[in-house]
């Protein structure tokens, strides 16, 4: 399958694997593809898409210079249909809320929740008129 054109996000997960099971189970993620590292326990590489976009990620590798840190200043934006709807399967699937979602200023449903990875997740959508 090709890549959408654009930016696309690139994470390093401590888990990739487990983060993959999340993703599909939280945000209905598709996987596209997945390499295994030569341990076969890690992965080297993963594309999932998600709501029509592509999202990349691997397995953290100490040996290569990488930590395991949390991940901070960083919020990737799901723009939806029905931000309740993708609310609530996050939820259900264990994200944190870190802002509860809400009818916004800027006219948008919208709150922010953080992944079991701790990477943080915003979802909207515009406000019926």
């Amino acid at each position: 399958m090709p890549l959408h054109d654009g930016l696309i996000p690139h994470l390093a997960v401590d888990g990739a694997k487990a983060a993959i099971d999340f993703y599909k189970k939280a945000f209905g993620a598709t996987e596209v593809e997945r390499h295994a590292a030569e341990d076969g326990e890690r992965l080297l590489h993963a594309h999932l898409r998600i709501n029509g976009c592509d999202l990349m990620m691997h397995d953290i590798f100490p040996e290569f210079g990488m930590t395991p840190v949390p991940p901070t200043g960083v919020t990737l934006h799901l723009e939806v249909d029905d931000a309740d709807k993708w609310w609530q399967r996050a939820v259900e699937a264990g994200a944190e809320i870190e802002m509860p979602i809400d009818n916004q200023f800027w006219g948008a449903r919208y709150g922010r929740l953080k992944d079991p990875f701790g990477h943080s997740w915003s979802i909207g959508s515009p406000l019926s008129s």
